[in-house]
């Protein structure tokens, strides 16, 4: 086909067909994908072109000649803005059946071979706000006054928020507190740590059913001024128990760094799901919307079907979270990361939670899936919660070979689940796929997939 001719600023009609992985709306000008923030399917729009691919154009919105039934006006003052959330004009309804159809474009483009009705409906929340349980806003200063909030999209533009309908409440009054004693304090803000010295990042973290607050000043320095009096009143606050540096040094997107400080009150902050207890140190990864963590393991639990018997193995177990859901089902539990902190805190929750049949151990979860299988630890169930790159090949090599009764893959990005799964039914078969929203408003969505060998392997 002949490239069409178009031109930054022109402008056209254009019928909305569907929902891209990042929200947006796609429509086809001439035959040629066009991508537009804002715009919803089965709306027509006027289109103005911003930026021209040989694969695609990017537009925006100029007009809505006819209007989605699932459009509705955004609750955040800042939506068109701020880029944390990416669909607050799509009703909750709309939201849950646009993330089903992104794990169905996934499968229909990666692993067209596992048919598409092995996908629930996903699962969504009652309240789809105020539910994220941590904020890590980036630091800013003009005179005396500190500023903390998120970037605009696609710029170096903060935006000073002081509320969030998606994050807990709490989070935002003890930030907007904190924001202020560093004002009266005149405390050093880093934007840029070649530069600066600084606090570059405030953390706030909140644990759902104790209502106990962690804060955690990122900073490029040991030392900050007036560092004892900034600890005292922020532990004055309502809630908190915890306050802490966070040393990063280095000019990266990642906002913490490998050394913690706690510099005021607790080492963690004590966290219940049901009935199972987390103490959270400051490094501590844990899911950011408790309520739909709970539903979540669930789906978990069930997928993996434990008799009481089963040896289980949890890799990615981070803080052991999900081995630990599992234990008072299974025989035994074993869980690997790479992560020594992340190692250090599921040893401990193990013990918090009674749950003895839990080993926890740092290192690569191929290495040490064939370490334990040469000791005869041979696992009936592995579940892996992996990063959004997906499974190594190396890992779905060997996940396939030792070909467990039961494999449990949980998943925060369809793509790269697709992708795994293409490999993974070479040895398993796909029993279904529940997707679960942990993150209303946004476009990311997680998913449990449970898969069954096709044919047993003798140990």
């Amino acid at each position: 086909m002949t490239d069409i001719q178009v031109k930054v600023g022109q402008q056209f009609p254009l019928t909305i067909k569907r929902l891209g992985i990042n929200g947006e709306g796609i429509g086809y000008f001439k035959r040629k994908i066009t991508f537009v923030k804002g715009a919803l399917p089965g709306e027509v729009i006027v289109a103005q072109v911003t930026d021209i691919n040989p694969k695609y154009l990017q537009a925006k919105m100029v007009k809505i000649r006819e209007k989605s039934n699932e459009r509705v006006k955004p609750k955040c003052n800042v939506f068109d803005l701020c880029g944390g959330c990416q669909l607050q004009h799509l009703s909750y309804r709309g939201q849950l059946k646009y993330k089903k159809q992104i794990v169905e474009d996934a499968l229909t483009k990666y692993a067209p071979h596992v048919k598409l009705d092995k996908i629930k409906d996903v699962k969504g929340m009652h309240n789809p706000y105020t539910y994220r349980n941590k904020n890590q806003f980036p630091v800013e200063k003009t005179g005396r006054k500190v500023r903390a909030g998120l970037y605009k999209e696609h710029s170096n533009t903060l935006i000073d928020l002081h509320e969030c309908i998606v994050q807990d409440n709490r989070t935002m009054h003890t930030t907007n507190e904190v924001k202020k004693i560093m004002s009266e304090l005149n405390i050093d803000a880093c934007k840029n740590p070649m530069r600066e010295k600084g606090v570059r990042h405030i953390v706030t973290r909140v644990a759902l059913a104790t209502g106990e607050i962690q804060v955690v000043f990122v900073t490029n320095t040991r030392h900050l001024k007036k560092q004892d009096l900034l600890a005292e009143r922020v532990m004055r606050l309502a809630g908190v128990k915890s306050v802490a540096l966070n040393i990063n040094t280095e000019k990266t997107s990642i906002v913490m760094g490998d050394e913690t400080i706690v510099i005021a009150g607790e080492e963690t902050i004590r966290e219940q799901l049901q009935d199972h207890i987390y103490d959270l140190s400051a490094e501590s990864f844990f899911q950011l919307n408790p309520r739909q963590t709970v539903v979540l393991y669930n789906e978990v639990r069930d997928a993996a079907a434990l008799t009481g018997k089963e040896h289980v193995v949890d890799a990615f177990c981070g803080t052991g979270t999900i081995g630990i859901w599992l234990a008072d089902n299974a025989g035994e539990v074993r869980g690997i990361d790479t992560n020594e902190d992340g190692i250090v805190n599921a040893i401990y929750n193990a013990t918090l939670n009674g749950a003895d049949n839990c080993k926890f151990e740092v290192g690569d979860a191929s290495e040490k899936l064939n370490e334990w299988i040469e000791e005869g630890f041979y696992p009936d169930v592995i579940t892996v919660d992996p990063p959004r790159t997906g499974l190594s090949e190396e890992t779905i090599k060997l996940i396939n070979e030792i070909k467990p009764k039961t494999f449990v893959y949980t998943s925060c990005n369809p793509s790269t689940l697709a992708k795994d799964l293409a490999h993974l039914t070479k040895a398993f078969q796909v029993e279904y796929i529940q997707p679960v929203d942990m993150f209303p408003q946004t476009a990311q969505v997680e998913a449990v997939v449970k898969l069954t060998r096709k044919r047993k392997l003798g140990k």
